[in-house]
């Protein structure tokens, strides 16, 4: 991961001072580095501790992608703080974080580009389109609160489960292109997303010590899975409270309240729970079938972590 972050930096730099002051500050400020470290474990799980310098690339071009979707999404959804510190549009306002944006994705698509690595970038470039149309599906869907288990289901793998499923396919392409092992691990990666995602709509019905405030998705009119299931399986009449309490009351902190303790009381979180473990477990199974190894075992706590993490 040392090695990783040198070359990620440098993957960043540009001529202008301005830039690297900006992107200086986007390398100081990073989360979690899980996509990255998904994309190393996996390479070494299929090629039994082999790491090329592709495997570095195709990580950079990734976390690079990535932290350019990440700029765009505070712009538009007016964030000030991304993981407790500002954000780029905070310090820098809307126009420069598009462009910082723009820039992050213009270097990783050349990243891939200059080096000939096309199979990544093909792997890396479908997850952005997915990642594109699972938002805008939300968006489409949020306006009539229509969705149905298998539409939520299509949003979030597009949404979420897309980019760590990138990760990993990418991670076995580095160091054996061209083998049925790239869509095992594509596969392996989706099921992890989805079992993150859900773990995401479980927060919403949490305490308040998990960095996301309570009850944002209902104040956001997302349609999250403890609600969908709710949704679906209530009378007429607790259906018409419930959308007319998402459309017309989602501001009222005592009326989304009201929604979060109706929803644990109909079983709403039990349901999600219940299905993040199913994509949980699935997700294991695929690991079972490579030998043992530090890198399976780390892919293993790291599944485990997704969905027992705090924050």
């Amino acid at each position: 991961m040392d090695l990783f972050e040198k070359k990620f930096r440098l993957a960043m730099s540009s001529k202008v001072a301005l830039l690297n002051r900006i992107t200086h500050y986007i390398v100081n400020r990073k989360g979690k580095q899980m996509r990255p470290m998904f994309v190393f474990l996996v390479a070494k799980m299929v090629s039994n501790g082999e790491v090329k310098e592709r495997t570095y690339r195709g990580a950079s071009v990734i976390e690079l992608i990535h932290t350019a979707t990440l700029v765009h999404d505070d712009v538009v959804d007016d964030s000030n703080k991304r993981r407790g510190f500002f954000s780029i549009n905070a310090l820098w306002k809307n126009k420069i974080a598009v462009l910082i944006g723009d820039y992050l994705l213009s270097k990783g698509l050349l990243l891939s580009i200059d080096n000939e690595d096309f199979d990544l970038l093909k792997i890396i470039s479908v997850a952005v389109r997915e990642m594109s149309e699972g938002e805008l599906l939300q968006i489409e869907k949020a306006r009539k609160l229509d969705i149905t288990e298998a539409v939520y289901y299509e949003i979030i793998r597009q949404k979420t489960a897309t980019l760590i499923a990138a990760c990993c396919s990418l991670g076995a392409a580095s160091v054996k292109p061209n083998t049925p092992e790239v869509e095992t691990m594509r596969k392996f990666g989706e099921l992890i997303g989805m079992a993150f995602q859900i773990k995401d709509d479980l927060f919403d019905y949490g305490t308040k010590s998990i960095g996301k405030p309570v009850g944002i998705d209902i104040k956001e009119q997302k349609m999250t899975l403890p609600l969908i299931h709710v949704l679906n399986n209530s009378s007429k009449q607790d259906k018409r409270w419930l959308i007319n309490s998402i459309k017309n009351h989602n501001k009222d902190k005592k009326r989304v309240d009201q929604v979060i303790a109706f929803v644990k009381d109909n079983g709403g979180l039990d349901y999600a729970v219940q299905k993040m473990k199913a994509f949980q477990n699935e997700a294991l199974d695929i690991l079972k079938n490579f030998p043992e190894s530090e890198y399976r075992a780390s892919l293993e706590l790291m599944v485990n972590y997704v969905i027992e993490r705090k924050k």
